[in-house]
């Protein structure tokens, strides 16, 4: 007989956990007393599965297996004796019953878990969905503010054209003198670089007198590019330059990007 390939069949596995039938126990039982290899391939089997039943199922394995073996109603079956340790079988079974258990418990709170993510995530595109709709809704209405006050007629309406700096820039403003309320269309002006801004100076011509309406620090932030700024002086042009963050008391004439005059 080559040992080896009778050790490596799986044979001497279901040996000791009790599946064979009785004349196959009185066979593996012949090799065993003739191959002392054999044997303590047995043992180390009985030693791997009695540390892993250990592990797994130290204080439970009695308890389940008792219960188990009450609902048994067949009378056991008599096993040819062979000189060995006691069968380790009940914790085996033991073991066995308490792993079912467990993949079944983590079965279900898997499942547990999955269906909670689902809800929260759908809750999440459920909140993301009516926050869109609510910026929709909130942008459409400030697009129609902003076209009911350029159309009316009551509005100045002051084009800026581009600079030395830019010829292609252009701007316009749009003056509500009655409200004292500037709308400045930027659309016409490059995105300013890191550290910059644009900022709007309403002018005085003779003698040059700047006063500045404010800085238009979130350029990228506004979709449609037109800024509502306050003007309450007697402006007679409107211009636009390119600032250090932060704005600037006196406008950068070299950085002037757009310039108009109202018309008399």
């Amino acid at each position: 007989m080559d040992i080896k390939a009778y050790i490596a069949s799986g044979i001497l596995e279901l040996y000791v956990s009790g599946s064979l039938s009785e004349k196959e126990n009185a066979e593996v039982y012949e090799v065993l007393k003739k191959h002392p290899e054999a044997m303590a391939e047995v043992e180390r089997i009985e030693k791997s599965l009695q540390q892993l039943s250990g592990a797994l199922a130290p204080n439970r394995s009695d308890t389940i297996f008792s219960q188990i073996q009450s609902n048994i109603q067949e009378d056991q079956k008599q096993v040819i004796p062979v000189t060995r340790k006691r069968s380790s079988l009940p914790t085996y079974i033991a073991w066995a019953a308490s792993i079912a258990l467990l993949l079944g418990l983590f079965t279900q709170l898997n499942k547990n878990k999955t269906l909670k993510q689902q809800l929260v995530k759908n809750q999440i595109e459920q909140q993301l969905l009516e926050g869109k709709l609510k910026v929709a809704e909130e942008d459409l209405t400030t697009t129609k503010n902003i076209l009911s006050v350029l159309r009316n007629k009551d509005i100045l309406q002051v084009p800026l054209p581009g600079q030395k700096i830019d010829p292609t820039a252009y701007a316009a403003v749009y003056w509500d003198k009655d409200s004292e309320k500037v709308y400045i269309d930027v659309a016409g002006l490059p995105t300013p670089p890191p550290g910059k801004v644009y900022q709007v100076w309403s002018l005085k011509l003779n003698p040059l007198t700047p006063t500045s309406l404010g800085i238009l620090d979130q350029f990228d932030d506004n979709k449609n590019k037109i800024f509502l700024l306050k003007n309450q002086n007697e402006s007679e042009a409107f211009g636009i330059t390119l600032e250090p963050e932060g704005g600037s008391t006196f406008p950068t004439l070299e950085m002037l990007y757009t310039l108009g005059t109202i018309e008399s």
